[in-house]
Parts: structure tokens; sequence; C-alpha cells
């Protein structure tokens, strides 16, 4: 069952009531922040991760 433009209107609409217009823009830049600063983390990780396998196969090369 697909979500007509309807339903996601009414959704929008409940949306605001709920929080209020200017409550909206703030939840949305904290959102924003939150995926930015996992995004970051998530890259972080993985050049940690590349480091730490280098570290290895040079101790690997090393050995043989």
């Amino acid at each position: 069952m697909a979500v007509g433009p309807w339903q996601i209107i009414v959704i929008l609409v409940i949306i605001v009531l709920l929080f209020g217009a200017k409550k909206i823009p703030e939840l949305a830049q904290g959102i924003g922040k939150g995926i930015k600063t996992f995004k970051k983390e998530m890259e972080s990780s993985d050049e940690a991760t590349e480091n730490k396998t280098e570290k290895v196969e040079k101790k690997d090369e090393n050995k043989a």
C-alpha cells in the first residue's frame, strides 16, 4: 500500500501542530548536525582501521 500525497500532507500538518513552526527547523538542524557528525566519525574509523591493517601487513612482511 503506497502513501499518497494527501496522506503526506495530513502527516505534515499534524507534525506542525504538535511541534510548532519554530521548533521544526531546530529539529531539522539538530538531525543534520547529528548525521554530519556520524559520517565524520565513520570516515575517521575507516582511516584508523586502514592504518591498523597496514601496520599488521608490515609486521607480517618482516616475519616472512
